[in-house]
């Protein structure tokens, strides 16, 4: 089969859109690199002052490391959770699946501040019977990232389920296994990839979620797009730009590694 290859004109286009897409995460480069306290270009010598405060500032690696814990606790939630759903609606299909699927997905399409005032409410009720899962508590974070994140997993997972021929399980059932052992050793494996990859939606989405996170937390549950966003709003501090270095070049190492293991694999 010949393989299509673009023209130098549409090389030379690519390149131009992809030069504007980046330019505004390539002005951040030089940014993080200013000495001065605030969030300006540099005008001639550069610093790496604010890198320095990132290591010294306890604030972000606790921050960091608090956003990590939320969101490898979220991500597990929202992965068994929605897991457990499109097993249950794949596997036995109720006669109000659709009624079902809409209502898991139901947080998807409500505006973030509606939900957000929502868990709010909640949490603040749970706070009045027990002070460790609540407003203010990494773990009432967690699973208000979960209650986001669920619908994202379980598009993922329905996806995956619906690429599976059902053949297999019926096969399975008919020589006599279980519905546990139908779902864990002849389903989950074959769609195992599309798991990783809600897990990894999930966590990704927790990390990076605000709306949500203003309105529950207040001065214990600092995580790190709070942390920025309180820098953005109150100093501007510099900071924030050397993090977003930091952050960037982990995506582009992560990206990299990826497309090497998938040509690999290609050419294997």
């Amino acid at each position: 089969m010949p393989t299509y290859r673009p023209g130098p004109v549409s090389l030379f286009l690519a390149v131009l859109v992809a030069l504007f897409l980046l330019m505004p995460l390539l002005a951040v480069i030089p940014v993080s690199l200013t000495p001065s306290r605030m969030l300006t270009m540099p005008t001639g010598e550069l610093s790496l002052r604010h890198y320095r405060s990132l290591i010294e500032d306890p604030r972000w690696l606790e921050s960091i490391l608090l956003s990590l814990r939320i969101g490898i606790v979220s991500s597990i939630i929202s992965t068994m959770l929605a897991l457990t759903f499109s097993l249950g609606v794949w596997m036995f299909q109720p006669r109000f699946t659709a009624a079902l699927v809409g209502f898991v997905l139901l947080p998807m399409v409500v505006p973030p501040v509606v939900s957000a005032v929502t868990l709010y409410f909640l949490l603040t009720s749970v706070s009045g019977i027990t002070s460790f899962f609540g407003y203010d508590t990494w773990l009432g974070v967690a699973m208000a990232h979960s209650v986001m994140t669920v619908p994202f997993a379980t598009v993922l997972i329905l996806v995956s389920l619906s690429q599976l021929d059902r053949r297999i399980d019926l096969a399975a059932r008919g020589l006599g296994a279980s519905v546990w052992e139908r779902a864990t050793r002849v389903i989950m494996p074959n769609i195992k990839f599309g798991i990783v990859t809600a897990a990894l939606l999930s966590f990704v989405l927790s990390w990076e979620e605000i709306g949500v996170t203003l309105f529950i937390t207040s001065v214990n549950a600092i995580t790190l797009p709070r942390l920025m966003w309180m820098g953005l709003r109150d100093n501007i501090d510099p900071a924030i730009a050397a993090l977003s270095v930091i952050l960037i070049i982990i995506t582009v190492l992560v990206l990299i590694a990826r497309s090497l293991i998938t040509r690999r694999k290609a050419s294997a």
